[in-house]
């Protein structure tokens, strides 16, 4: 083998290499930054895009958490339902009605016959389809965190999605919301290493969550919002997440930093979810309150 041929070679594959090796560094120094703010930097308001929503791509599809990872999102949420086969899907609505150019219950469906259907962004049809729990997985993993909204019942079911994030080792990624905090433990049986994150509807739920062991994130509504007791409960390790969706996000529609303004009168939250996740983040960066 000629001499200069071989040495070009060798210095293409070292590239190769090099570059390979940087782009999973960095995968893991993305994902390493929100996990290290989550745990040891509550001044750091964390940022979670609702359905993944954006201006651009379908809620809910692998387009639109492809471009929340681009931009910096922490976290997307997301909603699970199952296929008439069985597999996982993210779909929030019962039906596919509002979201694809089809009709009916998502779980009278095959999921190769979900795969058929073309979602919406808003009436116009796109080339996105409904994507399977695992095909999130392979996209986010190493990336960003996701919020589980769990739309399906009973043990079983967790139990299958629970096993998807542990074939892809994504335990430390996953914040599964729970609607009823009394279910917590029943849960953390299945996989401690996955961070349960329950819902409370008052200051005494709030209370009883603090009593349960391995929780590091408490969903609040702002209807019971004290200062007092955010304060106790963010000085005590627990990440405090509140919605925007809704009031703040149209105030904000309406007039740029109005929504996140007011939102933000409620000093002791760290963990905001919004429909407008770019305008939050441009918006917390500003202000400092977010890398």
């Amino acid at each position: 083998m000629n001499s200069s041929f071989y040495t070009m070679w060798t210095k293409t594959i070292f590239i190769l290499l090099l570059f390979l090796s940087l782009s999973s560094l960095a995968q893991e120094t993305k994902l390493g930054s929100i996990l290290y703010d989550y745990h040891n930097n509550p001044e750091q308001v964390l940022v979670a895009a609702h359905r993944a929503t954006n201006p651009n791509y379908p809620e809910n599809s692998l387009a639109a958490i492809a471009e929340s990872i681009r931009i910096g999102v922490d976290i997307v949420e997301i909603d699970i339902r199952k296929s008439k086969d069985g597999e996982l899907v993210i779909m929030h609505d019962k039906t596919i009605d509002r979201t694809t150019n089809g009709t009916g219950k998502v779980e009278d469906f095959t999921l190769a016959e979900l795969k058929e259907f073309k979602l919406k962004l808003g009436n116009d049809i796109t080339n996105e389809q409904m994507p399977t729990f695992e095909e999130v997985l392979q996209l986010t993993k190493g990336k960003m965190l996701l919020d589980v909204d769990f739309k399906l019942e009973g043990e079983a079911a967790v139990k299958q999605t629970f096993e998807l994030i542990e074939k892809y080792g994504m335990e430390d990624q996953i914040l599964f919301f729970l609607y009823d905090y009394p279910e917590t433990t029943q849960y953390q049986k299945l996989n401690k290493d996955i961070k349960i994150m329950p819902r409370a509807y008052s200051k005494k739920d709030i209370r009883a969550i603090r009593k349960l062991e391995d929780i590091s994130i408490i969903h609040i509504d702002e209807s019971y919002y004290k200062k007092g007791t955010m304060r106790r409960t963010i000085k005590a390790g627990y990440r405090v997440w509140i919605n925007a969706l809704g009031k703040y996000d149209e105030m904000e529609r309406q007039m740029k930093d109005s929504g996140f303004d007011a939102l933000l009168t409620r000093k002791y939250v760290n963990v905001i979810q919004t429909d407008l996740p770019e305008e939050l983040l441009n918006y917390l960066r500003k202000r400092n309150l977010h890398r």
